[in-house]
């Protein structure tokens, strides 16, 4: 008898088991009774459309973290007191200390992505923040040049305004500067000029003229230099109407190109040493991300009957072919785009959103092809925007390396610099876009119908 009992008791605990697990699951229907095809599926990041008031909300958070932590004064460091006078050098002059520099060339990019969000919102804020930052420019880069001759050897906070030594301290820069000058918001022409000068007669080439770097090996070709270059350069080309700026800028990326784009994946490698018989390929995220916003850069300002045109532009569209292979799921782009096991990048995303965006708002690239995969990064990159403001997800500054665990494991932070110029010429792009295009939701999936 107790083994009936013990048989009977295990077989009721059995189907109390088996109906809360039933219990538990979040549908009970069945194919006949139940729309399957319309359950709501587990996204981890929203699926959803998004509005053009939406994004705005989220570049007004970076707004305003950004002001408050980017001053535009010149303090006594013994005193800690504001100096006024740029008449004559203090030798304990420095900047105020924010969360960023002022200068680098991360700041040119979030410069450029002020101007654009002023372009499309009307917002003036965002102008006046690069104006208020260029005003003072214009007011302390003669100040510190006077600086560095009466004390030659005290650190000089804006020597690489006045004497760039690398194209990280020319390029981006410059650019932000020509276009701050053409919207008639700056008046630092002399900067141009330097920078302008640096980059097309100081800085060190291949034997062919391609821009080149002596580090970690001698004539080294970093995917980056595209952009810490030539987008100054085009721009240049649009400030003075001179076609030798237009010639050098396509020139450059046709040489980049020619060894660094591999026409299968249609992905840039991130280095490329002349002395190498075979060249190891790293597709970092952010350096493809460099050279793709470069090409944008490019065909924003390139006369229409510039014999190289439709090679940058055919480069461009297969270059966003490439990258629409390698999303993820969620949105993002991987730290090496073509290893899924590396991890999920914000600064290289948030530059595909905006560059598809933009091509998309110009009619390079077909709009319902590529419309959602913008605004799912969109929607990937603006849940890594903090309540602060803040940009988290971003790989620190990466030098080049022939090996895999270098990319892999650089590290990301909130106060790299890389994250912010991209998020907000992602929501830029992005707002403009959802503007003229308004998405719709059609059978669960976002589409961008004509």
């Amino acid at each position: 008898m107790d083994k009936y009992i013990r048989n009977a008791l295990v077989l009721i605990g059995s189907l109390l088991v088996s109906t809360a697990i039933y219990a538990q699951q979040p549908h009970q229907g069945n194919d006949v009774n139940t729309p399957l095809h319309a359950l709501q599926p587990d996204y981890k990041i929203p699926y959803q459309v998004t509005t053009p008031e939406a994004v705005k909300v989220v570049l007004d958070r970076v707004h305003k973290y950004l002001d408050a932590v980017t001053p535009a004064t010149v303090i006594d460091s013994k005193t800690n007191l504001p100096i006024n006078d740029f008449t004559k050098p203090v030798q304990t002059a420095i900047l105020k200390p924010g969360d960023f520099r002022l200068t680098s060339y991360e700041w040119g990019v979030t410069y450029s992505g002020m101007l654009k969000i002023a372009s499309v919102t009307g917002d003036k804020r965002y102008s006046n923040y690069v104006s208020t930052r260029f005003k003072f420019l214009q007011q302390v880069v003669p100040y510190f040049q006077s600086f560095g001759k009466q004390f030659p050897t005290v650190a000089n906070p804006l020597r690489h305004v006045f004497d760039p030594k690398a194209l990280d301290d020319a390029g981006a820069m410059c650019a932000a500067i020509i276009k701050a000058e053409r919207a008639g918001l700056s008046s630092l022409r002399p900067q141009i000029e330097n920078y302008i000068q640096y980059i097309f007669t100081k800085e060190y080439r291949l034997s062919d003229g391609t821009l080149a770097r002596n580090r970690p090996l001698p004539n080294t070709l970093w995917l980056d230099d595209l952009y810490m270059s030539v987008p100054a350069l085009a721009q240049m080309g649009k400030l003075t109407g001179e076609q030798k700026y237009y010639d050098e800028a396509v020139k450059q990326i046709k040489q980049f190109a020619s060894r660094m784009f591999n026409q299968e994946k249609k992905l840039f490698m991130h280095g490329w040493v002349e002395s190498m018989d075979v060249h190891p390929q790293f597709h970092w995220a952010r350096a493809n991300g460099w050279a793709l916003m470069t090409m944008v850069e490019v065909l924003d300002v390139l006369p229409s009957d510039h014999p190289g045109r439709g090679y940058v532009m055919e480069l461009f569209q297969k270059q966003v072919q490439g990258l629409a292979m390698c999303q993820s799921g969620d949105g993002f782009w991987h730290q090496l785009l073509d290893r899924s096991d590396s991890y999920l990048e914000t600064s290289a995303t948030a530059i595909y959103a905006y560059c598809i965006a933009h091509a998309i708002n110009n009619g390079w690239i077909n709009r319902e092809a590529y419309g959602p995969m913008a605004l799912l990064a969109w929607n990937a990159v603006s849940t890594k925007v903090t309540a602060e403001g803040q940009v988290a997800g971003t790989c620190v500054g990466t030098g080049m390396a022939f090996d895999p665990a270098f990319y892999y494991y650089r590290p990301t932070h909130n106060y790299a610099a890389h994250g912010y110029g991209p998020v907000l010429l992602a929501g830029a792009a992005m707002y403009q876009l959802l503007k003229l295009h308004p998405p719709v939701v059609n059978d669960s999936a976002l589409m961008f119908p004509k």
